[in-house]
């Protein structure tokens, strides 16, 4: 009886790196799915976020929405959020709850791939403490994409929200309510396997990138220009 019980405890012991590896590797598919949904952003131009919106990046967003409701918008999702902190480097990406967007759902869709920019340091810090409604806690407008770029306003860029879809019809500068997004603490407790929390993840750099987080880390800084040195007095 007791090899039998000796036996039961050694497989299960040995079955939990196991379930943590996979509640893990879930979080590691969101990771990559937000990577390929900017790369795919980028890659047409007629949905591509131009150099000059871009520049004026605070933090970029990225989420995935599913489960259709022409009604009630999309019912649960996930995402990213990183920030431009003050030194000029890009956060690690932190993951995040996104829902009931409806911004560019087409009849019969059963899910809304969207890219937001933040151009304010304030706007991601409400997430910090509450579910931010996008377009109610901050105001949102629909971004102009690369093929708009000559057309871009300094009005539009002083948005705080800027929200990309792939909907031809959606023109820029259009109010939009595009869902809320959340903190996950959970999450990223698991992913990043760390007690700190998204302040934390965001703002400091108590947290070494995993390598999966890196190709996505690359890329934001691949694609986003470094902002124009002052212009220097003449002597």
């Amino acid at each position: 009886m007791k090899k039998i019980i000796l036996i039961a405890l050694t497989a299960l012991f040995a079955a939990m790196p196991l379930a943590r590896a996979d509640g893990r590797s879930d979080y590691v598919k969101q990771i990559e799915n937000c990577e390929a949904i900017i790369r795919e952003f980028m890659a047409d131009k007629n949905h591509a976020i131009p150099d000059t919106v871009l520049r004026e990046a605070r933090a970029i967003v990225i989420t995935s929405q599913f489960e259709a409701g022409l009604i009630f918008g999309m019912k649960g999702g996930y995402g990213v959020i990183m920030v431009k902190r003050g030194d000029g480097t890009w956060s690690i990406p932190v993951l995040i709850r996104a829902g009931e967007a409806s911004v560019g759902l087409q009849v019969g869709g059963k899910s809304i791939e969207t890219v937001y920019i933040i151009t304010d340091d304030a706007t991601p810090k409400v997430l910090f403490t509450k579910r931010l409604n996008v377009g109610a806690d901050a105001k949102a407008v629909a971004g102009p994409k690369y093929a708009e770029a000559e057309s871009v306003s300094k009005e539009i860029l002083k948005v705080p929200v800027l929200v990309y879809v792939k909907n031809k019809g959606l023109m820029a500068g259009a109010t939009v309510k595009a869902g809320y997004m959340s903190r996950n603490d959970d999450a990223n407790r698991k992913f990043y396997n760390t007690e700190y929390t998204m302040p934390e993840l965001l703002y400091g750099n108590f947290v070494p990138p995993p390598p999966e987080v890196q190709p996505l880390m690359a890329f934001i800084k691949q694609i986003v220009p470094e902002a124009e040195a002052p212009a220097q007095a003449a002597e």
